[in-house]
């Protein structure tokens, strides 16, 4: 999916390294965020 700027991100539930689940968008608020992608080894 392609977002373009203005569009809403799209829910993604996600484990930390912790294994504590968080929803983006939601842990973001009402603020800005990053999310930031590592695809580490496949």
């Amino acid at each position: 999916m392609k977002l373009d700027s203005g569009d809403a991100f799209p829910e993604l539930a996600l484990s930390g390294l912790d294994d504590e689940q968080v929803t983006i968008p939601d842990v973001f608020g009402d603020g800005w965020g990053v999310v930031l992608v590592y695809r580490g080894h496949w």
